[in-house]
């Protein structure tokens, strides 16, 4: 394994968060179960995370494992069935809920993973780039106008668009113009949910990197959604592991893999390898469990290689690693070569 003496260490922000969130929680109701069933969806299970001033936080996991529940939640697409939600020390969960709306509408944008599905194909570009300031009623009619032109030449659209309909466009530039809608309000937190997994590849790295831009260049805090943990270490400070709706390791994006502790985070790791560095894939013997009855314990368990009798007893409290801003849940954490070993040589059904 190698040393991670020299990674840089993410700053720990959780005193000036932008956005915390503390033992939330999320249930839905199962489909078909009748009024009267208690059978509910777990689709969130005692969350704790904070977002730091100009930090970029990603979410990994398999499909499924609570990210696109994360970041609904964040920007009050979904309320909390338990817990708590702040913003900037606000907690917002207690608000009425039109207050709630006004204040994370303003202050939280959200960039959804399919722009020709988050654009109304009926609206003008402009009035798309408009709609958020005129529910708020940010400025003047003049005042608007002015600002829909400063957010096309903020995200490289030209102002020939601006009449344009979304169908016109193409996919890179349709999520330009839902990236420009989410900065209309001047926000303090950017959700970016798989931003990039509805386009062609060859526009992957433009959007990436105006993301990139706009994130120093505005001095905002982002969250960057993705199954794809290698552009999440690119695009983030802090890397936050979900599986089955919990957290379950969370690591400075340079110290990915070596000194991550998880034998998840390692196993998603080895499944999209660097062509720089190779390492052999970590196989998942069996499918996720059902979110609607998890396993006791440790939720990843049935499907790791250093599980036992302690993993289905009791879900590991947190142990923190080397590093300050890294912590993780496990009861046998991986520490060297020799227990990555044991996972190669599972077989697979």
């Amino acid at each position: 394994m190698k040393k991670t003496a020299n990674v840089k260490e993410a700053p720990d922000t959780r005193d000036a968060a932008v956005m915390e969130l503390r033992d939330v929680h999320v249930q839905h109701p199962t489909r078909g179960g009748g009024m009267f069933s208690k059978a509910r969806v777990h689709a969130m299970t005692g969350v704790d995370l904070a977002i730091g001033r100009g930090e970029t936080v990603g979410i990994v996991g398999e499909s499924g494992c609570g990210k696109s529940t994360l970041a609904k939640v964040l920007v009050g697409l979904q309320k909390p069935t338990l817990g708590t939600v702040l913003y900037r020390g606000t907690p917002v969960t207690e608000l009425p809920e039109k207050e709630r709306r006004r204040v994370l509408g303003a202050s939280v944008g959200m960039v959804f993973q399919d722009p020709s599905t988050a654009l109304n194909r009926r609206l003008p570009i402009r009035t798309i780039l408009r709609d958020p300031l005129d529910v708020h009623r940010r400025g003047t009619p003049a005042q608007r106008d002015e600002r829909v032109r400063e957010l096309m030449a903020l995200v490289g659209l030209p102002p020939v668009l601006a009449d344009a309909l979304p169908g016109q466009l193409s996919g890179g530039q349709r999520q330009r113009v839902a990236i420009g809608r989410a900065l209309a309000m001047e926000p303090q937190l950017l959700v970016a949910d798989e931003p990039t997994s509805a386009l062609d590849v060859s526009v992957r790295a433009q959007i990436l990197n105006l993301l990139l831009d706009l994130k120093e260049r505005l001095e905002l805090s982002m969250v960057f959604v993705s199954h794809d943990i290698q552009t999440v270490r690119r695009m983030s400070d802090r890397v936050v592991t979900m599986y089955l709706g919990r957290i379950v390791e969370e690591a400075p994006a340079a110290a990915i893999p070596d000194a991550t502790r998880h034998p998840y985070t390692r196993a998603l790791f080895s499944a999209t390898p660097s062509l720089l560095d190779p390492i052999d894939p970590i196989p998942l013997i069996g499918p996720v469990p059902s979110a609607v009855t998890p396993p006791s314990g440790c939720p990843f368990r049935t499907r790791c290689w250093r599980a036992d009798e302690t993993c289905a007893d009791a879900m590991p409290a947190y142990a923190s690693g080397d590093l300050s801003t890294h912590r993780y849940r496990c009861h046998h954490p991986v520490t060297g070569e020799a227990d990555l070993a044991a996972a190669l040589t599972q077989e697979t059904p």
